[in-house]
């Protein structure tokens, strides 16, 4: 390979790593919405926000669906590290949701039921 060649190839392979993050960010921001749905229905329900079950449930999916070349440890780890966010941003949410008065999800605490606000 000229050194001509290995420019233009790593010209046109860092335009193409350039488009992919791009719709990688995009997907992300499309998992994070339903994710802040999923957060939304948890609270209805009472459910935790961790949910170690479902969270295997994720790991086998994505493994299942690897063909590689990416090993499946680094997809886990990747995927560690989203579901981590996920969870951060739904404990984000709740706090937000629980803090507002304004909330139609906002859940009055079991020990405040029935109190008149003075």
């Amino acid at each position: 390979m000229t050194p001509e060649e290995a420019r233009r190839i790593l010209a046109e392979s860092r335009a193409r790593i350039d488009a992919i993050d791009v719709q990688l960010v995009m997907l992300l921001n499309q998992r994070t919405s339903v994710v802040e749905d999923i957060g939304r229905a948890k609270d209805a329900v009472g459910l935790p926000i961790y949910e170690p079950k479902r969270e295997d449930d994720v790991y086998r999916n994505v493994l299942a669906s690897n063909a590689g070349p990416m090993t499946a440890d680094a997809l886990k780890r990747i995927f560690e590290r989203i579901i981590d966010e996920m969870r951060s941003l739904q404990r984000m949410r709740r706090a937000q949701r629980e803090a507002s008065p304004e909330s139609p999800d906002r859940k009055t605490p079991d020990h405040k039921k029935g109190q008149a606000g003075c």
